[in-house]
């Protein structure tokens, strides 16, 4: 499990003064990094290997301001070209949100999905969770 404390800022507010739920896949994308950097240590632009395919978001609590937010970083299934990021937000003790992104090993040059490479699969395989 990668984790990742997240401090709302008061622009993340809506106007019934809870954290806006656009913010969510905004901070589940940010824990994404060190995923990311298993596929591209350097974080480099020019030689990103990954696409997002799907976002799935899921709220239970609301969220508050004034209080920090633990993101929860887990990797729920890998295939041969892809992979789903399942993450957690925590306030307080209490899941407040859950979600997942399916991630796909991409090359650029020829659009079409690549396998996993077999030493990123046993990385991953670290961070793995039973849903």
């Amino acid at each position: 499990m990668f984790s990742e404390i997240v401090t709302p800022r008061f622009s993340d507010t809506d106007a019934l003064g809870h954290i806006n739920n656009t913010m969510i896949p905004v901070w589940f994308e940010g824990a994404r990094n060190p995923v990311f950097k298993l596929f591209t240590p350097e974080m480099n632009l020019k030689a990103w290997p990954l696409i997002l395919a799907k976002i799935d978001v899921n709220f239970e609590a609301q969220i508050y301001y004034g209080k920090d937010i633990e993101v929860r970083t887990y990797i729920s299934r890998i295939g041969g070209s892809s992979f789903d990021v399942y993450q957690e937000l925590w306030q307080e003790n209490n899941r407040v949100s859950f979600g997942t992104a399916v991630m796909v090993h991409f090359d650029y040059r020829s659009q079409s999905s690549a396998k996993i490479p077999d030493d990123i699969k046993k990385q991953l395989s670290r961070h793995n969770v039973e849903l």
